[in-house]
């Protein structure tokens, strides 16, 4: 071995060194100057100074950060399980916000209570509060009509349209769904969803009681700062609010889809059901609606009116 001379050995294991103490440097330091970039790399790769504008070509904060979809529940009874896919496009439709469905038919408020398992048609994993606390959801959409019959037993055998009974026992139990999605939400630590209370179309034989059932969501509304879809004007007369018909004259999305509209006139239900709005016959398994219904459009528009309208405000 000559003098003089670092053997290769030892020359080896001095770079190594160095290249280990410089690969460990803290990250973190923001005051160490970035390195130049590379020749021929573009410059929209560089970090970008605090306060100055990003380089030509880069990506916005938007495009960097896709938006974060809202979640919507929507809760009720046949009419909800007839509506629920057409309402879930419509409010999805801008990408703003997804729909969690959760209907059952011959529902009723009392049936979507944490408090009433024992003689509900809804399962516990779906009752309102613990839908809050699984989805998150910044709205919760309720339809319901007003069952109490032999097939909604949480109702406990009021009749329906029975006097003040019924109508005393919707209120509270609207009072109760509502606190309920409020406690559910403080449990999880999110803010509390917004509620919107679907008003009911007109009652084909009782239209005193769709009257009382849509005054009461407007009351309990307007006393917890929710918000009411007055979806039932839109399958109503003109200036009539109350009055049931089977046809009514078409609207402008119904003139230009000719199956929509026959003789100026659009079909909202079937001649052997005076409830629903699907024009497909009913079936014993419930279903959402196989055939497009002028009634269900024109239901799920008002109610996504008022979803979105309130999604746009407070992003």
């Amino acid at each position: 071995m000559r003098r003089g001379r670092i053997p290769v050995f030892v020359a080896l294991a001095l770079a190594l060194a160095l290249v280990w103490v410089t690969g460990c440097s803290d990250a973190s330091d923001s005051s160490a100057a970035p390195p130049p970039a590379p020749p021929g790399t573009s410059t929209a790769a560089r970090p970008v100074e605090s306060g100055s504008a990003p380089p030509a070509g880069a990506p916005s904060k938007s495009q960097q950060q896709p938006r974060k979809k809202s979640r919507v529940v929507y809760v009720g009874d046949s009419l909800a399980m007839e509506n629920q896919l057409v309402l879930a496009d419509r409010i999805s439709a801008d990408g703003r916000a997804t729909v969690h469905r959760a209907p059952y038919s011959g529902t009723t408020l009392c049936d979507y209570r944490a408090d009433r398992p024992y003689d509900s048609l809804v399962p516990p994993r779906h009752k309102a509060a613990a839908l809050v606390k699984s989805q998150r959801p910044r709205v919760v959409v309720l339809q319901f009509w007003g069952n109490s019959w032999a097939y909604t037993p949480c109702m406990d055998s009021i009749p329906q349209g029975g006097g003040s009974r019924y109508y005393t026992r919707y209120a509270a139990d609207a009072k109760a769904l509502t606190e309920q999605i409020a406690a559910a939400a403080r449990e999880v630590g999110i803010p509390r969803p917004r509620i919107v209370w679907v008003l009911q179309a007109p009652d084909a034989f009782s239209p005193d009681r769709v009257r009382r059932v849509n005054g009461i969501y407007r009351a309990q509304a307007a006393a917890s700062g929710d918000m009411v879809a007055d979806a039932g004007r839109q399958v109503s007369p003109a200036g009539d609010r109350y009055t049931w018909a089977q046809r009514l004259p078409c609207n402008d999305d119904e003139r230009a889809r000719a199956r929509d509209c026959s003789g100026g006139l659009a079909t909202l239900h079937r001649g052997d059901d005076h409830l629903h709005f699907c024009l497909a016959p009913t079936t014993k398994r419930p279903r959402p609606c196989p055939v497009r219904s002028p009634g269900i459009v024109r239901y799920c528009k008002a109610i996504a009116t008022v979803v979105d309208a309130y999604l746009r405000r407070s992003a």
